[in-house]
């Protein structure tokens, strides 16, 4: 197999914690991981769009040539391959609870990030003209992040982690978020939500993490 991976984006390193934490090696494993230059437009090179007409990374490459895009549909791949630890819940209601906390991150937090990053100077320096830029589209989402911060705070204050008391999907979804929102769109949660700086030195401190 082969995982087409960016190492500084935020959904291939979901599927690299994902892998991390279920014991599947990438290096001298049974993936073989290959490095896409973004910057150089690999990602949308003949060979790239025939793996991923949409243009985007990860992809997985089976064996057998399928192409398996979207990092959560790979994490879903691996999690039936390899059901141990459960990263999708272990039971029906717990299934449920992690994909409603997964779908509530990506949408209420990812997505804002997103939109954040791609109105924000990080983009206009690194890549200028790639984006037709909205100040207010910016404003509007870091507001909405920031909101989502003080949601999870709260749910937090009573939860050990994202989904209940497991770790799982969701907690690789936010991590992953907030690591990149932090780094390259300067948007890091406030300092005073404690329960939610407390997850996260909990959730960074797994080895998984380092993926």
């Amino acid at each position: 197999m082969k995982l087409y991976d960016v190492q500084q984006a935020p959904n291939p390193r979901r599927v690299r914690i994902f892998l991390a934490e279920k014991g599947i090696a990438l290096e001298g494993g049974m993936i073989e991981r290959i490095e896409v230059n973004m910057a150089r437009g690999e990602h949308r090179d003949e060979s790239a769009l025939a793996r991923n007409p949409m243009g985007q990374i990860p992809v997985l490459e089976l064996d057998d040539g399928t192409c398996i895009s979207e990092s959560v549909a790979i994490c879903r791949y691996f999690e039936a391959v390899q059901p141990e630890p459960p990263l999708f819940g272990d039971t029906p209601v717990a299934q449920a609870e992690v994909e409603m906390w997964n779908r509530r991150v990506e949408l209420g937090l990812l997505s804002q990030v997103g939109v954040a990053w791609r109105n924000g100077p990080i983009v206009a320096r690194m890549a200028p003209g790639r984006f037709r830029q909205n100040e207010a589209a910016k404003e509007d989402a870091e507001a909405g992040a920031r909101r989502f911060y003080r949601r999870l705070d709260g749910w937090l204050a009573e939860s050990p982690f994202i989904a209940g008391e497991a770790y799982s999907i969701a907690d690789i979804t936010t991590l992953c978020t907030i690591d990149f929102a932090t780094a390259l769109v300067e948007l890091a949660p406030p300092a005073d939500l404690t329960h939610l700086a407390r997850w996260h030195a909990d959730v960074s401190a797994r080895p998984s993490a380092q993926a």
